[in-house]
């Protein structure tokens, strides 16, 4: 073999070298398929999934990528989301845990009334620790991204202020979850269900009177052009209720993710993604706090503590009941008081 031939093949066998490395590093790269319910605009994409990928792009060195598809573009129904993620149809779901009744029954215990705080950080916190400590086999089947909270429910309604446990009596009000509908029927209210984007229309025109629902969706849908009276509980009072949200994957999938991926996808998840659902949450509820506090047409009601208790007496058979199913051979009652001792740890100051 000549010199010049010995040269040739040693140049292609280092570019067939190249070529390969390049191709590695290519077939390596990620793209993961996110779904949800809500539109691209919304707080969940714009302010937490937007920014969650930008860092994962990043810190992986473009080795992890997303691809969101909001509105439920890729088909189903926002209730199908979590089976969406568990059957791999898509590569993660963001959904209410509430949508999959009787799917996640131990995190059900988050949104019995009456149980956590109002807002986004501190809630957070607790529920994070919550479902480490005792909801893991609701997730058997996922990797568990983050969960978090929707702020707590706020009652927002068009002519009748509720300032106390006997005021909803006979107002028909929007409900978010199945919980949020016994805690409206346990205060005298006739709970509807309908999609968020329903529910300025049908208050406009008196199909409705109000809407049970975090303050973070009351400038997105529009519901401070068509209520008047808001009544909230303080910083140190438990909410009604809270929906409870979560970003799921396919188990399968992150399991298939060579390890560098996973290492970037673990330390941007969990209690780190949990917690920036949470500022992204208590920021867009101040702005629409402040929105409708500037609206001299609008009037605010904080419950004060005798309507605060007196709304969780007439919700208390609603725990009850809960805790004495015997449904899944759970220990719902050591669940509450799992959720509780969380509670006194991360906020003493709540009531």
């Amino acid at each position: 073999m000549g010199m010049l031939t010995r040269t040739l093949l040693g140049t292609c066998l280092s570019l067939g070298a190249l070529l390969a490395v390049f191709s590695s590093s290519a077939q390596a790269a990620t793209t993961l398929r996110i779904a949800h319910f809500l539109p691209s605009v919304s707080n969940i994409q714009k302010n937490v999934l937007e920014p969650w990928c930008a860092e994962l792009q990043t810190r992986s060195e473009d080795e992890l990528r997303c691809q969101i598809y909001p509105s439920m573009q890729l088909g189903g129904t926002p209730a199908q989301l979590a089976d969406m993620a568990r059957n791999g149809v898509v590569d993660i779901a963001w959904t209410a845990l509430g949508y999959s009744a009787g799917r996640f029954p131990r995190s059900e215990t988050l949104e019995l009334p009456f149980m956590l705080p109002a807002g986004g950080v501190t809630a957070n916190r607790i529920i994070w620790e919550f479902t480490q400590r005792y909801a893991q086999d609701d997730f058997k089947e996922y990797k568990v991204l983050a969960v978090h909270t929707d702020g707590g429910t706020a009652f927002h309604t068009r002519n009748t202020p509720i300032r106390g446990a006997g005021d909803m009596k006979g107002l028909r009000m929007r409900a978010s979850t199945r919980m949020a509908s016994q805690v409206i029927d346990a205060l005298g209210g006739a709970p509807v269900s309908m999609p968020p984007a329903q529910i300025a229309d049908t208050l406009s025109k008196g199909v409705i009177d109000g809407a049970a629902l975090s303050w973070e969706v009351v400038l997105p849908a529009k519901l401070d052009e068509v209520t008047r009276f808001h009544s909230d509980t303080r910083a140190d009072q438990t909410s009604p209720t809270i929906t409870v949200l979560a970003l799921l994957m396919n188990k399968r999938r992150y399991d298939r993710l060579p390890d560098e991926q996973k290492q970037v996808l673990d330390a941007l998840s969990g209690a780190a993604l949990s917690q920036r659902a949470g500022v992204a949450w208590d920021k867009a509820i101040a702005e629409a706090r402040q929105t409708v506090a500037s609206d001299p047409t609008q009037t605010l009601v904080t419950l004060d503590d005798a309507a605060h208790d007196a709304m969780r007496q007439a919700t208390q058979p609603i725990v009850d009941r809960w805790a004495n199913s015997t449904e899944g051979g759970i220990d719902r009652p050591a669940l509450i008081t799992g959720l509780q001792g969380i509670v006194a740890e991360q906020a003493p100051e709540l009531k």
